[in-house]
């Protein structure tokens, strides 16, 4: 199962990565003059991590993570001191974090960090650890050495994998982004970012959740919603554990649902409903198989084959990931199978041009009915039932 976490307004899981909260620890201020004094500190740490200068980077603090980053092409790198707790030569700090990958990221992406400080006999200070903030999801490079593998359309940094294994995977990202191109058409970036922890645990910590939440979970892809171009690229979140379970098949039907999304982006917002967003990712995911809807589809099937056709479409509460399996599994084969009714009955134009004509409304209020009058030239009510007469002639 693939997924795409979304807030209205803000990030997806974005809302994690991108726009986090910034808390404080406490304790007296440390001072305008300790702040300034720390902001220099960081400006020649964020020099020797973009130089790679070990020796550098050591006169700023404990080496840490810099090694694992080592790898990992970076176009810009910052800190931003907010605010400096504590008093005599210890201390913390609260510090905003922008980077880019070189050639995906066109604007930073901005994470919250706290380190923890002494003052050598100089006077100096000096960061002892530098780890994500509280709320703040983690960096892959906090998991371990990054390992970094180029496709032609994809860059995928891996943690705890083997370089082959990460291959394996821009391969197939590099599949997936000239057959989402097809299909959905050129108004995108053209490329993906695909992230790969060790495992669901590691999934989950560059999420910012809970690894419950994930454990069934193949990939989730994080971003802005709009997708506006100064953005950071989307980034593909891999769960290894869950996706080594998967054929051939279903490996490339996630990376390509996944890319999809990435795709997509600049047309998805709060007016988009999920049915529309997984269910158009799926369709395309599933597009170049030979998966029969009951294949594709068996929860559904299932349910179908026993009399008990959906009475409405999958609200956007039936894909959370933390409810019934089997209910998130229905929800997403009926969204998928929404779709594959419009390109079957109005054409796969049609269906791009529908998705995008939902995306063109700021609200959800009247943005599916709108653009199934103008696009479709029907209604909701009418549509669902066409839907569930598709579902009886497709998988009964």
């Amino acid at each position: 199962m693939a997924g795409r976490r979304r807030a209205s307004g803000c990030a997806v899981v974005a809302l994690v990565l991108l726009l986090v909260s910034l808390v404080g620890c406490g304790g007296p201020a440390a001072g305008a003059a300790g702040q300034a004094d720390l902001q220099r500190v960081l400006d020649r740490r964020s020099t020797a991590v973009l130089d790679r200068d070990r020796a550098a980077f050591a006169r700023t603090g404990a080496p840490g993570w810099f090694e694992n980053l080592r790898g990992v092409p970076l176009a810009s790198w910052s800190y931003r001191v907010t605010a400096l707790h504590g008093s005599g030569d210890r201390a913390t700090a609260d510090a905003e974090l922008r980077y880019r990958i070189e050639g995906y990221d066109n604007a930073p992406v901005t994470v919250g960090r706290i380190l923890t400080l002494t003052k050598d006999r100089g006077g100096h200070w000096y960061v002892e650890t530098d780890k994500p903030a509280r709320k703040s999801a983690q960096q892959l490079w906090d998991q371990g050495p990054v390992t970094v593998v180029r496709g032609r359309h994809s860059i995928v940094l891996g943690t705890g994998q083997s370089s082959e294994s990460l291959h394996t995977y821009a391969d197939l990202a590099d599949d997936a982004v000239p057959n989402v191109s097809r299909v959905w058409g050129l108004d995108w970036t053209g490329h993906v970012v695909v992230l790969v922890p060790g495992s669901v645990e590691g999934m989950a910590g560059l999420l910012g959740s809970p690894a419950s939440q994930y454990r069934g979970i193949a990939a989730v892809t994080t971003g802005e919603v709009g997708g506006p171009p100064q953005a950071p690229a989307d980034r593909i979140v891999v769960n290894p554990d869950a996706y080594a379970l998967l054929g051939p098949v279903g490996k490339q039907v996630v990376l390509t649902h996944e890319t999809t999304h990435v795709a997509t982006r600049a047309h998805t917002n709060a007016a988009t409903p999920l049915w529309l967003s997984e269910g158009y990712a799926d369709w395309i995911g599933y597009l170049s198989t030979d998966r029969t809807p009951a294949e594709a589809a068996p929860e559904l099937a299932r349910a179908v084959d026993d009399g008990h056709v959906p009475s409405a479409l999958p609200t956007d509460k039936d894909f959370g990931f933390s409810g019934d399996p089997t209910k998130l599994a229905e929800s997403y084969e009926g969204g998928w199978l929404a779709c594959r009714l419009i390109a079957d009955r109005w054409g796969q134009e049609r269906l791009g041009q529908f998705y995008r004509a939902v995306g063109d409304h700021t609200s959800r209020a009247g943005s599916v009915e709108d653009a199934m009058r103008k696009v479709l030239g029907t209604d909701p009510d009418e549509f669902t039932r066409q839907w569930q007469d598709y579902l009886r002639t497709q998988l009964g």
